[in-house]
């Protein structure tokens, strides 16, 4: 008798988990987006827009920063939800015209966020629109992205990567392109399927 419940009840695993993965095919999508939300996703992509780059690099970089924390600091001082240091946002808002800058606007996520667009903007238009090296200097600064490309450390080729000399540049990197190509997958189905 035993044996015939030890029996039944592997069967009726067996069962709950075929069920549970045809589930899971048919949901992938939903899952996908449960597991790799997009939060600020409208203010993301309007400031995207706004600085005219990709929103799921913007929201990728925020992931990866953050990972969506609004009152995240780091130990350097970046701040926010892109981690912009206090310098570059208060040079970002004088760009943008915002005279009345202090570090802890960087904390709301809308301030944080454009701020960030526009510097990655910035970015983009210096490394002539090589995300690769909009990447490494936003995370490493433009001046050791110089430095590695002037003394031919790195030759700024998304295949060498592992020639930039810090270890977090290249998995912010590598994390960045990640994120970016899975929200893409992700929330974009459409365009992934042409």
């Amino acid at each position: 008798m035993s044996y015939k419940r030890k029996k039944r009840g592997f069967n009726g695993r067996r069962i709950i988990i075929v069920f549970s993965l045809i589930l899971l095919l048919f949901n992938a999508g939903n899952i996908g987006r449960f597991v790799f939300p997009i939060p600020y996703r409208q203010v993301i992509f309007k400031e995207a827009e706004v600085a005219g780059i990709d929103g799921y690099l913007l929201a990728a970089i925020t992931k990866t920063e953050s990972n969506f924390n609004p009152t995240a600091v780091s130990v350097k001082g970046a701040r926010g939800l892109m981690q912009i240091m206090p310098d570059t946002g208060k040079w970002v808002a004088g760009q943008k015209g915002m005279p009345n800058f202090n570090s802890d606007l960087l904390f709301n996520p809308e301030f944080n966020i454009s701020i960030g667009a526009y510097y990655v903007s910035d970015l983009y238009k210096e490394y002539s629109g090589d995300t690769v090296m909009v990447l490494a200097a936003y995370n490493a600064g433009r001046g050791n992205v110089k430095k590695w490309l002037g003394e031919r450390i790195w030759t700024g080729d998304r295949n060498s990567i592992d020639q930039i000399p810090f270890p977090e540049t290249r998995q912010f990197i590598r994390k960045v392109l990640f994120y970016q190509q899975t929200y893409r997958y992700l929330y974009n189905p459409e365009k992934n399927s042409k």
